[in-house]
């Protein structure tokens, strides 16, 4: 039988969902390629959040607290992506561009500290001694600080570039399918980095992490290839006067909603993010399993948070209020933490992974929902599409490992006094230092929704057109 042209048009957007995401800009073909960016930084979080983060642990027997600290140092470069996105906003270039030199620099900083930190850790475990006694941790701190800066200016201005390229109505929906990117190649990179590493091996380790680094700067180059058009500027359009940072800010906060966003986003991605250097070693320690196994409660999260996505996806279709997806997001994870709590006396992996999934799939709607609130803020003066895309990150990204941080000395601090017989006999074990970070992110999972209230008040259910999920892209999303 012979399709007609309408049928093959049903059959596309049945198959291929994203498909309305191109347009004659940006065709599907080269908005794939470019979203190879998000794979690289996704990548990067498996290592940074889980895989290292237990080997120093477990392996090497490195304190929570030091590895907290080394975790959350790229957090100290977070602040700065709403500066970047507003440099590349109004960046000056002869020949034009304004978001590739931010994207190439960017790949070769997070490429260079994936190329140094094995051997950092190898200095940091004590297997090696370099210098003063300090080395170790200033080496580590050093590789995680130049992964760190590197994944956040590539993904700012990554962001931006597909922004730009993009019409007003598929916008969005580039958008999202980025995000989506971002997910799968969490999920994948988690898949292949358990199975490589199922038997732990120093020299293993090496190979994996610097093979990291080369696909890194593989990734990004053909992602960066030919994407932004060189349209040379002129002599005036050099010396004119760009918009300083302080303008774009004070524009975006103008808006009224955008500072209560900001805070929700902060004090709801502490509450999930709290755990992140915790879920892996806790698995291990507590419930004795092995290095692949832990690495693949990465993928457990980035396939909840994905699961998330398409419920996100379901409901704004329906019009919904993106505000209400954001509190069923916190709710969830307050199941999910008291899952994963319940997991060590009950001694079941099941409910652990269950836990594990559920996370990803609050933190998913929780995240997807504040990234549609912050797309549908009304432009303000000149605070442009990186300003507005570089706050948000810059927010979750700040939280993300501030809370990293505490929760590992949290979990050090009270783990060591309870095992100590600070709380008495009964807390005396391994497992109370964990149960008490979850606690406190339940706890702040509350006080999200709290901060949350007056936003749902102020843009109530049925004022909410439903066309504000078209803007924001997630319409498309195949459900």
């Amino acid at each position: 039988m012979i399709l007609g042209k309408s049928q093959i048009q049903k059959l596309t957007g049945a198959w291929l969902p994203f498909a309305d995401a191109a347009s004659e800009g940006l065709p599907l073909g080269q908005l794939l390629r470019l979203g190879l960016f998000q794979v690289s930084v996704g990548m990067a979080a498996v290592l940074l959040l889980g895989t290292l983060n237990r080997v120093m642990i477990v392996e090497l027997s490195v304190p929570a607290s030091v590895v907290a600290l080394m975790i959350a140092l790229p957090v100290l470069s977070a602040p700065f992506r709403a500066i970047l996105g507003h440099k590349s906003d109004n960046h000056k270039s002869w020949i034009g561009w304004k978001r590739v030199p931010y994207l190439w620099f960017g790949s070769l900083w997070q490429m260079g500290g994936l190329a140094i930190m094995p051997f950092a850790l190898i200095v940091l475990s004590g297997d090696q001694y370099l210098g003063p006694p300090w080395a170790g941790e200033a080496l580590a701190g050093l590789a995680f600080l130049m992964t760190g800066v590197g994944m956040h200016m590539v993904q700012t201005a990554g962001l931006a570039l597909a922004s730009d390229r993009a019409t007003d109505e598929t916008r969005p929906r580039v958008v999202a399918l980025l995000y989506v990117m971002f997910l799968a190649g969490m999920a994948v990179s988690a898949i292949v980095l358990g199975w490589l590493l199922r038997e732990y091996d120093p020299i293993l380790l090496i190979r994996v992490v610097q093979g990291c680094g080369v696909a890194t700067m593989v990734l990004n180059l053909v992602a960066l290839w030919k994407q932004e058009k060189v349209k040379p500027m002129t002599a005036a359009e050099m010396s004119e006067v760009r918009p300083i940072f302080l303008e774009g800010w004070r524009d975006l906060m103008a808006g009224g909603a955008a500072g209560r966003l900001l805070l929700v986003v902060v004090l709801g991605t502490m509450a999930f993010q709290m755990q992140d250097v915790l879920l892996e070693p806790y698995g291990a320690e507590i419930l004795g399993m092995s290095v692949g196994n832990t690495t693949w409660l990465t993928a457990c999260n980035a396939l909840g948070a994905l699961a998330g996505f398409v419920m996100a996806g379901r409901w704004l279709m329906q019009g919904q209020d993106m505000y209400r997806m954001a509190a069923r997001g916190l709710l969830v994870g307050v199941g999910a933490f008291l899952a994963v709590m319940f997991a060590a006396p009950l001694g079941s992996t099941v409910l652990f992974y269950a836990g594990a999934v559920a996370i990803g799939v609050g933190a998913g709607l929780f995240a997807v929902s504040t990234l549609t609130a912050a797309m549908a803020l009304p432009e303000q003066g000149t605070a442009g599409r990186g300003l507005v895309l570089g706050a948000w990150g810059a927010a979750q990204a700040t939280a993300a490992g501030l809370s990293i941080a505490i929760g590992g000395a949290l979990r050090d601090s009270v783990g060591s006094y309870a095992m100590a017989g600070g709380f008495g006999d009964v807390f005396a074990t391994p497992a109370f230092g964990y149960a008490f970070v979850y606690q406190i992110e339940i706890v702040l999972l509350f006080v999200t929704l709290i901060a949350l209230g007056p936003l749902v008040r102020v843009l109530p259910y049925v004022q909410q057109p439903k066309s504000s999920a078209a803007r924001a892209g997630i319409v498309a999303f195949p459900s």
